[in-house]
């Protein structure tokens, strides 16, 4: 058993949603490039996300995903199956007959072990949330609103009595706030 990149991607990209949907509904295209997802990967899971009720989605100018239900409501079990990440720990799908029907030596002596084990990773899975795991990462990041844009002509002409080359490198040191782990290790870099 192992939990592949789906899995992997989909809790993650569901934490960076959790983090930062009080700003308003969050684009994958922000989660991609904060998480370092590839934006097609991302429209692929959460459409299955939405499917499951997991998220929801805005479209038009501000639009984006929230969650369809309260953090708290949602476990990492949910999101795993919602995009069809298979957990299961048998080598024949939990179905008993790893070694085929032949000679009456159809189920593995080993069978009931990852059986056993397919249901507490399952209950362990269930009984993690959304909001624990969110939780859990609102010390090591620091968020603000997703919808950043670069210094317009505008902010240049905001900065009353400078030069425009002095105006420009005022604007310039005004980095945004990082907003993952990946971002804050570039901007001290």
């Amino acid at each position: 058993m192992r939990l592949t990149t789906k899995g992997r991607f989909a809790v993650t990209a569901m934490i960076d949603l959790a983090l930062r949907e009080s700003h308003g509904p969050v684009t994958l295209a922000g989660i991609s490039q904060r998480q370092h997802i590839s934006l097609s990967y991302l429209e692929q899971l959460f459409g299955k996300l939405r499917r499951f009720d997991i998220v929801e989605s805005t479209r038009g100018p501000g639009g984006g995903y929230t969650l369809a239900r309260r953090a708290s409501e949602v476990s990492v079990a949910d999101i795993i199956i919602a995009v069809d990440e298979p957990l299961d720990a048998t080598q024949c799908g939990g179905k008993g007959n790893c070694h085929g029907d032949e000679g009456g030596h159809g189920r593995c002596m080993t069978h009931d072990l990852w059986s056993n084990l397919n249901q507490k990773m399952v209950e362990y899975l269930s009984s993690v949330s959304l909001a624990d795991l969110a939780k859990q990462q609102e010390g090591r990041v620091l968020i603000n609103d997703m919808r950043e844009s670069k210094p317009k002509v505008d902010s240049l002409k905001q900065i009353k009595g400078a030069a425009p080359a002095e105006a420009k490198k005022e604007v310039e040191k005004k980095k945004p706030l990082a907003n993952s782990v990946f971002t804050f290790a570039q901007q001290i870099n």
